[in-house]
């Protein structure tokens, strides 16, 4: 079985975005999407989570579809995490999988809370006690120490949270060339080096050993509001936390407030939200992720660009 992880019934998800009544000026549309293909060398069964996140998709303008070429049936079904995930049967030879989509963002950072308070255990959801546990690539047995005598002295909740952010980010140096995809959040605070999916990893860890609930999450992260990176675009990792009755989202690798993520998928680490996994040899051969914003364009002419391209 090969993964490829990117570079709920849960009853408490709150995405702190906005519904369409909510929209304001500041509104952005932002073109996603991907093209990544594969070498099979036999039929291979693979479980894609390349949709975006149920609680997005009302966001969505015009269609949002996964295309394979050559066609092969698909059957999407919802993880126990609340991820849609798509079930094919790749066919021998090559596998195009590409999605080019617009959706609608409020175009507002991150929202910050400071002053959130971290709630009693006692007190929490029963679908928030999952993300209290280790995980398999947040190994909280090895850092739980480490992480009390560093922030057993900082006010519970935001302020905790911040910290734990704060040193993530100073601690680990990023680098595309550092990526490692059987990096334990121990191993990322002791190399000192990774990509954006070991920052979370190791934040996720740190709260955790601090009874704070985190859930890792992956998803688009185009350059809105900030210096254009020239460095190819990949899905991005960030995390969220359970502070005072909802989650709040942070980001330990770019530690400040961020416009326009696309939430493709939540778990308890990276190996919950793969974006492939064969049950088979699949060589990747192209990995090509979109993510900009759009100046104004009709849904019916965005639409009637992709059917040329289908």
């Amino acid at each position: 079985m090969v993964r490829q992880e990117p570079k709920e019934p849960c009853g408490i998800v709150d995405d702190q975005f906005f519904d369409r009544r909510t929209m304001t000026e500041t509104a952005v549309k932002i073109r996603a999407g991907y093209n990544i293909a594969f070498q099979c060398l036999q039929e291979t069964p693979m479980n894609l989570l390349l949709s975006v996140h149920p609680s997005r998709q009302q966001h969505i303008i015009g269609e949002h579809k996964i295309r394979f070429a050559p066609e092969v049936p698909a059957r999407d079904f919802t993880d126990m995490f609340g991820n849609i995930c798509t079930r094919i049967v790749a066919p021998a030879g090559r596998i195009d999988i590409s999605n080019d989509f617009l959706i609608e963002d409020s175009g507002l950072p991150d929202p910050a809370a400071p002053g959130a308070r971290q709630l009693p255990i006692a007190e929490l959801p029963d679908d928030a006690l999952i993300y209290l546990l280790g995980s398999r690539y947040c190994d909280t047995d090895k850092l739980s120490n480490l992480a009390w005598s560093l922030f057993g002295g900082i006010t519970s909740g935001w302020e905790r949270v911040q910290a734990i952010v704060d040193y993530t980010h100073n601690q680990i140096e990023f680098g595309y060339q550092y990526a490692r995809n059987d990096r334990t959040a121990s191993e990322g605070h002791s190399e000192r080096i990774g990509v954006c999916r070991d920052f979370a990893h190791l934040a996720v860890t740190l709260c955790r050993c601090m009874n704070i609930p985190a859930r890792y999450c992956t998803g688009y992260l185009g350059d809105i509001g900030v210096p254009v990176d020239p460095a190819p675009m990949d899905f991005s990792a960030w995390f969220e936390v359970y502070l005072e009755g909802r989650w709040y989202t942070f980001d330990a690798r770019h530690n400040h407030p961020r416009i326009g993520r696309i939430v493709i998928a939540r778990g308890r680490d990276a190996a919950d939200v793969a974006i492939s996994t064969s049950f088979g040899t699949a060589q990747l051969l192209q990995f090509e992720v979109i993510t900009h914003e759009v100046t104004e364009q009709p849904a019916a002419e965005h639409q009637a660009r992709l059917s040329k391209v289908a």
